[in-house]
């Protein structure tokens, strides 16, 4: 608890300790403090409301006091919308239209680029005052907590066509009162969106009125979609310095918080950079004592990074080569002083030191559906849920398999958000409704 209550502080959140605020939680690890959770539930069993999504997307919901903060692609409407639903009821609140319909190359979908994923992928973040909602087409977009819009940008319209291979997702981070996006892409053209001679950069804006602070070019040895990155910017304390930790483009850095100046840098996990097709999903995952895990691609090995009291980072371990501690998607997870690494590649799930890397235990996903949530840690379970909107609960200690529920609907096949709690509530998000669970 005194790690969540220096957090909020630090970040500057009008948040309680048990909000959901943002897609990792309020440790930005996946982890809660949430008790009473139930194990065993279904689409009718332990259910307190069910929200109808009339639009699919792979964003995770967001919560703050009594509302809960969602983005989905409607199709039906050929709309991009932020939703804000009633903790308490389920009820609607409200409902904007936040797509600009700023379109760039692909197929000219206003709500998606190609099939495999939509705009609505990455996630919102709120400071208990106000929500932001970003999409995969660049439209960044604040509203009040009674839905009237306070400011938009649109930073493919600002900065350039996106250079990316699929749609980019990576969810913006609100701290102490800057949101921070950062845009790891390709220095090329790519299926003709693009230029060449792209940078990576990180944007900075206002919170509440939306001027961009600072734009910071960030360099990279990767080569073609291995500059690629679709993960999320982690504030940090280190070394008594507030920071934003971000992988992308082969390697591991710390930014500062004023200017995104580079403080430190790690990498790489692609060895002298020949392999160009590593583009990275999993968000770098928080541990203790200044020590960050990471996943490279395509069932390559997960690093322990420690960054050292002169600021230079070394690597405390690294996981068995071709071994199941390995993710290619999901985020790992901290909990209960331990790394929990959810394998869609290897469709396990394991407990890790996170000290030595020694493998605690475990254990092999059910089912043929991918596992491409990242995991929830809370009440001495871990939770995990794959594209068919199956949720798998599992012992932390034990790694015993405690229960499986069919959440999704017959036709569910891309289920991705991940499950979220506060309290003694679970909310899981299917391709067509949000349940809210509890005892």
């Amino acid at each position: 608890m005194l790690r969540i209550l220096f957090l909020l502080v630090s970040t500057g959140l009008f948040v309680n300790a048990q909000d959901w605020a943002n897609w990792r939680g309020p440790n930005f690890d996946g982890s809660s403090d949430g008790k009473n959770l139930p194990t065993k539930f279904s689409t009718t069993d332990k259910v307190k409301w069910k929200f109808d999504l009339d639009g699919t997307g792979a964003s995770t919901p967001v919560i703050s006091g009594d509302n809960i903060f969602v983005t989905a692609a409607s199709e039906k409407r050929m709309k991009l919308e932020g939703i804000c639903i009633d903790r308490k009821t389920g009820k609607e609140k409200w409902r904007v239209n936040a797509g600009s319909g700023y379109k760039a190359g692909g197929d000219g979908n206003e709500i998606k680029l190609g099939n495999r994923s939509n705009y609505a992928s990455p996630s919102p973040v709120t400071d208990g005052k106000s929500v932001a909602f970003f999409f995969g087409n660049g439209d960044l977009v604040c509203f009040d907590l009674n839905g009237k819009e306070k400011w938009r940008v649109n930073i493919q319209k600002e900065e350039g066509d996106f250079s990316f291979q699929w749609t980019f997702s990576a969810t913006p981070t609100l701290h102490k009162g800057k949101l921070y996006m950062p845009v790891l892409q390709r220095n090329e053209v790519v299926h003709g969106r693009g230029k060449a001679g792209n940078e990576s950069y990180i944007n900075c804006y206002d919170f509440e009125t939306g001027k961009k602070i600072f734009k910071y070019i960030r360099k990279s040895p990767a080569k073609k979609e291995s500059l690629e990155s679709f993960t999320t910017m982690i504030p940090q304390t280190i070394n008594g310095v507030d920071q934003l930790v971000l992988a992308g483009g082969d390697i591991l850095t710390g930014h500062d918080l004023n200017t995104g100046k580079v403080l430190w840098t790690w990498g790489t996990w692609n060895k002298n950079h020949r392999e160009q097709w590593w583009r990275l999903v999993p968000t770098v995952t928080p541990g203790p004592n200044n020590t960050y895990l990471v996943c490279a691609p395509k069932k390559a090995p997960s690093y322990a990074i420690q960054v050292q009291k002169d600021n230079t980072a070394k690597l405390l371990w690294k996981s068995e080569d071709r071994g199941k501690v390995t993710s290619d998607v999901p985020a790992p997870l901290f909990y209960s002083g331990h790394y929990f690494v959810l394998s869609d590649v290897r469709k396990a799930i394991s407990k890790v030191d996170p000290v030595n890397g020694k493998v605690l235990w475990t254990t092999d996903t059910p089912g043929n559906s991918k596992y491409r949530s990242s995991p929830l840690g809370a009440d001495g379970k871990i939770y995990i849920m794959n594209h068919s909107g199956d949720v798998v609960v599992y012992d932390a200690e034990s790694g015993k398999q405690l229960a499986l529920n069919k959440m999704g609907d017959d036709e569910d096949a891309y289920v991705r958000a991940s499950i979220i709690c506060v309290d003694n509530q679970l909310f899981v998000r299917t391709e067509s409704k949000i349940y809210c669970i509890a005892n």
